[in-house]
């Protein structure tokens, strides 16, 4: 089973202390009131084709009658799939999906017959790192970089067509991978139809449609159902799912939230395999994100240490005052 980097890992989570949280502050992030849940949620939307990513963030937001979404990686108006939405006050966290893996699933049309095993032998070599230019109409500068494409796997061929599934770094251009790959063949090649299947841990297995958005919103005004708005919208903390945690105790989230870096008294529990310059997410004990951040330490070091400073702190997310200041 083809999976990307962050799926492959397997982490535990790490108690260095017991404590116990007030349920007087904060709450379970799945039992927040629709209003907050609104501003303070994400969207797993299946893009139609024809709008632009932007346009879609912006029917998100008329529907929801809100100021602010934002999208976590663009997807050309003709590519439809997996575009995460977040809102409101939620928005900066789809800087955390950027550098998150992206699945494909895209039908390439060749110009001229391929054997299979030739085709095959194609696409290993475009497998791993490779060198790719952007496409004449990107948003980048066009200068040759990097990427990494973590597995590219044929799933059925149709005379010229060939469905295939391909995992990768953000910012891999697949219609520029299908022409690279027809030049490889001396045969030329062109994308003809894409979806994005997965982008971090927003996968096409719980997506929703504009449409369902629309109607799950108009039954929780008319009927006050929060069923299935529920459904369409999940906590922000839904979209950090791919970030190794750290959590902490009640008296440190206030620090935090006023802009702190994270030291070692203030944790509690902490995941396996964090190293040195990984982002985190910082999490209350009842799993409400507090903050993203970069390790200082790694894991072990947090486990055995008493004192230091363990995570650098990049973006608060929660209010000041949720949790009452140290004492």
């Amino acid at each position: 089973m083809s999976l990307l980097p962050f799926e492959r890992i397997k982490r535990e989570v790490l108690v260095k202390r017991e404590a116990d949280t007030n349920p007087n502050f904060g709450c379970n992030p799945y039992e927040r009131k629709i209003p907050d849940l609104i501003d303070f949620g994400v969207i797993n939307l299946n893009k139609p084709k024809g709008p632009t990513s932007h346009m879609v963030s912006a029917y998100v937001q008329r529907i929801l009658q809100i100021d602010k979404a934002g999208h976590g990686g663009s997807l050309d108006p003709g590519v439809t799939g997996v575009l995460p939405v977040a809102l409101g006050s939620a928005t900066r966290v789809v800087q955390a999906l950027l550098t998150a893996g992206k699945e494909y699933v895209c039908i390439m049309h060749l110009h001229a017959d391929v054997e299979r095993a030739e085709l095959e032998k194609a696409l290993k070599e475009f497998t791993g790192k490779i060198m790719q230019m952007p496409p004449v109409k990107s948003a980048v500068v066009r200068k040759e970089r990097e990427r990494e494409v973590y597995y590219l796997d044929i799933l059925e061929i149709n005379d010229k067509d060939v469905l295939f599934k391909m995992g990768s770094q953000a910012g891999t251009y697949v219609r520029k991978l299908c022409h690279d790959v027809g030049k490889r063949l001396k045969v030329g090649a062109h994308m003809a139809e894409l979806i994005r299947t997965k982008a971090g841990p927003f996968t096409e297995k719980d997506w929703v449609t504009l449409q369902d958005l629309e109607d799950a919103f108009a039954f929780w005004k008319e009927e006050n159902n929060e069923k299935f708005l529920r459904h369409c919208i999940k906590p922000v903390e839904f979209a950090v799912q791919h970030l190794p945690k750290i959590w902490v105790q009640d008296s440190a989230v206030d620090t935090i939230c006023h802009g702190a870096s994270l030291n070692v008294p203030g944790i509690v529990k902490i995941e396996s395999g964090i190293d040195k310059d990984d982002d985190v997410a910082v999490l209350t004990l009842k799993g409400e994100l507090v903050a993203l951040g970069t390790a200082v330490m790694t894991t072990e070091q947090v486990m055995t240490e008493q004192k230091g400073f363990a995570v650098r702190i990049s973006k608060v997310f929660m209010l000041p005052g949720t949790y009452p200041k140290e004492k």
